[in-house]
């Protein structure tokens, strides 16, 4: 079986530049992430998160240390600050070794982040983190 290194992206918005905001968002799009694409953090390579520069509160790559990614390369930065772009945003781009081809990963986009990749975006009912 061969092994490639595939990238997930992900998505979603906060409604306030604090902590907790910025954490529950972030630990709300990465479990979605890894439901739809089964992910194990050991396959994990590194995960980049980006913000837009409203969010100074947290990194968001805390949430993933809170879900466990110990081992995991993580680093985060800003988003290029576009005139009319999305505000109060994260971002996130995983790279995970896996079988699966490029076709069979599943990109998640929430909250206002749907506006980002309507084709990708994902409708929530409930969701507890």
């Amino acid at each position: 079986m061969t092994i490639y290194c595939r990238g997930i992206r992900g998505a979603t918005t906060v409604d306030a530049n604090t902590r907790e905001a910025i954490l529950q968002a972030t630990r709300e799009l990465l479990l979605l992430l890894i439901e739809a694409n089964d992910l194990d953090n050991a396959d994990i390579g590194s995960a980049i998160f980006s913000t837009t520069t409203d969010l100074t509160a947290e990194f968001p790559a805390i949430a993933a240390r809170q879900l466990g990614w110990h081992d995991v390369a993580l680093m985060c930065g800003h988003e290029m600050s576009v005139p009319g772009a999305l505000q109060s945003c994260i971002r996130v781009l995983i790279h995970w070794n896996t079988p699966k081809s490029q076709s069979d990963i599943k990109h998640v986009y929430i909250r206002g982040a749907q506006n980002l990749r309507p084709d990708r975006s994902v409708t929530l009912t409930s969701f507890e983190s």
